[in-house]
């Protein structure tokens, strides 16, 4: 990776899958950005978590990841707050009481259901053993009141160790093959990577071009797609996911289902 922290001086990094299990560190992948920040570059920790960029920096102290390997973070709970702030502040809050922090200090009014303006979806209530299927009747019910959802997290599930969770996105799709009215925030959408780059710019001291910048995530549908929907180059990386995948066959599918990626490098682990 030195010749791409030549290159690209901005990293926008996913988190889960990348940084981290949901347990311990990737120890491979914290060495590689600290040597990047050595290198005079900048990590954007870019994460489609729920939560605020305060919440995701303490979990990541809970973790064990060290702060040397990043500037700041951008998260779809930071761009959810924006979108929060465009209602009338009478949520109904579909998710686990971990995710609070994205509602510290906003004007909000946390509300049953049947007065609700809009439902704020960061989650299941209990990801550790449910799936979208026991809120059937709760989505429909949000449905016959023609409701809003603003859905914190895009991604539909993530690997926690060796287990797979649902995340609010999964819960979100659900809610759209009802017909139901859904804002994400998130990757693969534009808000988080304007944030981010404001973010960067900030630290840098400038304004950063998009061709200073490489993403590095492990989602086909959120890291990869987002890169490739704002121009910015990417590698593509599959070893938290799928150990021992064959990096050339991985590399093709991701190339034939996104075309318009700038893939430059497919990996199982970031090495240095």
């Amino acid at each position: 990776m030195r010749d791409l922290s030549n290159s690209h001086p901005v990293w926008f990094c996913d988190i889960w899958g990348v940084v981290h299990d949901g347990h311990v560190p990737n120890a491979a992948t914290v060495d590689c950005l600290v040597r990047h920040r050595r290198n005079g570059g900048t990590v954007v920790l870019v994460s489609n978590s729920p939560r605020s960029t305060t919440g995701v920096t303490k979990q990541l102290d809970e973790i064990g990841v060290s702060r040397d390997a990043y500037d700041t973070a951008c998260t779809s709970g930071d761009v959810t707050r924006d979108l929060i702030q465009q209602t009338d502040g009478k949520l109904f809050h579909l998710g686990p009481s971990r995710d609070l922090s994205i509602f510290e200090g906003l004007p909000v009014e946390r509300v049953a259901l049947d007065v609700a303006s809009a439902v704020i979806c960061t989650g299941l209530f209990h990801d550790d053993r449910e799936t979208p299927a026991d809120y059937t009747k709760l989505l429909h019910d949000v449905m016959m009141r023609n409701l809003v959802m603003i859905c914190a997290n895009p991604d539909k599930v993530v690997r926690k160790g060796g287990r797979l969770q649902y995340c609010a996105g999964a819960l979100a799709e659900a809610y759209q093959q009802l017909g139901g009215r859904v804002e994400m925030a998130g990757k693969p959408y534009a808000p988080i990577y304007d944030l981010a780059r404001r973010r960067a710019a900030t630290i840098r001291d400038h304004d950063v071009p998009l061709s200073a910048i490489l993403a590095i995530g492990d989602g086909p549908e959120t890291d990869i797609r987002g890169a490739a929907e704002q121009g910015i180059a990417c590698v593509f990386m599959t070893g938290l996911h799928d150990d021992g995948a064959d990096l050339t066959r991985a590399d093709a599918a991701i190339r034939a289902a996104l075309p318009g990626a700038r893939v430059v490098r497919t990996v199982e682990r970031l090495e240095w």
